[in-house]
């Protein structure tokens, strides 16, 4: 458990990368209490520094002796580091917030969103998960309005831009958009199609049901966050040739009546939402919007007229900040104030 400090030995596991860069400035600009911080990152990154307060702070390489006198560790290097070290991390008596999907359906591992079920940070054992980035933004929605009529089912068509695939990804976006408008050859390397000016119905692998790991993700998630296995989600994942940020199409549907305006009402009201539902002065959430920003915008809220309780919507959040290192930093936040 987390001991009560004023300042706190902080580390980001993965720190060179998308994510990791993210985390490092969220700490910084969230005034995270942080006595030191130290960046943890593969050999390829050996001799690197990155800015943190000014100062530049040195890369140093991964092993399973850093962790004494760390506090607290952002990991964001995969699923498979996470595996090897967060368990040398816990042991060293670190508080692990991990990023990958390592850990989410672990019994023993807590998946939390503060928005929604912040107290299950209270049994965690040294390692606690980061919900994938689509699943984070739909429920930090869903949650206010299972609590005011009951979900019962949701189907949601996601669009995820590029940097939910890292670094690489988004270098693949601009090299393909720059090869097009040149009229030169396209030869993609990260996705198995080209993915400027185009979209992939294809998030992480297929299994035998038809269904991609990333859809199933979204099912398993959504109930463990809700701590509901009762609420049905059915998912389409889809990679769009956007450089940051995650929309959504919901379809819910719940047990009691609430019509558009409740919705809207409910969801002013939530914490980590921002309504942005205006159409008729063309104000809707989307990528560009949302960049930068900490909330999951909400719009389009409309009555789904073909079933006696359902709503439409159309949500966006910055994928990199709440959808991956706004929250783990937010966990940490949380950690402190039941320290």
């Amino acid at each position: 458990m987390l001991k009560k400090k004023d300042k706190y030995v902080v580390a980001v596991v993965g720190a060179t990368g998308a994510v990791g860069n993210e985390m490092i400035a969220t700490v910084e600009e969230r005034n995270f209490p942080v006595s030191e911080l130290r960046l943890f990152a593969s050999e390829r990154s050996e001799g690197k520094t990155l800015d943190f307060q000014g100062k530049a702070v040195r890369v140093e390489i991964l092993t399973d002796k850093v962790f004494d006198g760390i506090d607290i560790a952002l990991f964001s290097a995969g699923g498979n580091r996470s595996k090897e070290f967060a368990p040398h991390a816990a042991k060293a008596g670190c508080v692990v917030i991990d990023n990958s999907s390592a850990w989410r359906m672990d019994p023993e591992v807590p998946l939390v969103v503060p928005e929604v079920n912040p107290d299950d940070l209270d049994w965690h054992k040294g390692i606690i998960a980061n919900p994938n980035c689509s699943t984070i933004q739909m429920v930090v929605v869903l949650k206010p309005i299972h609590d005011a009529a009951k979900i019962k089912r949701v189907v949601v068509t996601t669009f995820q831009s590029v940097s939910g695939t890292g670094k690489k990804a988004m270098d693949e976006l601009l090299q393909q958009t720059r090869e097009l408008l040149n009229s030169q050859d396209i030869n993609p390397t990260v996705y198995p199609h080209q993915i400027a000016y185009n979209c992939l119905p294809h998030i992480d692998r297929f299994e035998d049901d038809g269904y991609t790991k990333e859809e199933i993700k979204m099912v398993n998630e959504t109930k463990k966050i809700l701590g509901d296995d009762s609420v049905q989600v059915s998912a389409t994942t889809v990679r769009v040739p956007v450089f940051r940020g995650h929309s959504e199409a919901l379809n819910i549907e719940t047990e009691n009546h609430i019509s558009a305006n409740e919705v809207r009402a409910v969801l002013s009201a939530a914490p980590g939402v921002l309504v942005y539902d205006a159409p008729e002065k063309n104000i809707y959430p989307h990528q560009i919007v949302c960049a930068g920003r900490d909330e999951v915008y909400v719009g389009r809220v409309r009555e789904d007229k073909t079933i006696e309780n359902g709503i439409n919507m159309w949500i966006a959040a910055d994928n990199l900040r709440k959808g991956a290192a706004l929250n783990a930093v937010q966990i940490a936040e949380e950690l402190i104030k039941r320290a």
